[in-house]
């Protein structure tokens, strides 16, 4: 198990059908970031409780509603216009690693305040995952939200 949030969401994400289970879940707007954060206290036996994810939604919503969403919006929007134009193909790649370090610094915010919490405090099935997406379940798809539960049994 990877000690830092980062190491543990980069080797996450590159586990068989987790991009695409992300993916998916990203396009129905459920934060990614908060999701693998889920994961890594899980596979830390860290204990769910309302108030913890209340706190990690209280970091994640506003970096993603006015820093990372922005970039990725520019980013979508410029794909198609991109493909005909070597020029801005380049900025669109720089506009992408502005995105991803955004992400990088949200995962790094979550997990100043995780550490916080004890480890190897819970047993069993968490519902990490299940309170982080709670806001939407309604819509949610939750073979993908299998999936992530997955790499937390197999690892």
């Amino acid at each position: 198990m990877c000690a830092d949030l980062w190491s543990f969401a980069l080797s996450t994400y590159a586990r068989p059908g987790v991009e695409v289970a992300c993916l998916g879940l990203q396009e129905q707007g459920v934060d990614v970031c908060l999701l693998l954060c889920g994961v890594w206290l899980e596979q830390r036996a860290v204990a769910v409780t309302a108030e913890r994810i209340q706190a990690l939604k209280q970091i994640a919503e506003p970096w993603q509603a006015h820093v990372v969403e922005p970039l990725r919006r520019v980013r979508m929007q410029w794909r198609a216009m991109a493909q005909q134009d070597e020029d801005l193909a380049g900025l669109r790649e720089r506009v992408k690693a502005l995105e991803l370090e955004a992400e990088r610094q949200l995962l790094a915010r979550l997990e100043t305040l995780a550490r916080m919490w004890p480890t190897d405090e819970a047993k069993g099935h968490q519902q990490w995952l299940e309170g982080l997406a709670a806001e939407d379940a309604a819509n949610l798809d939750h073979d993908a939200l299998q999936q992530l539960r997955v790499v937390v049994t197999s690892t």
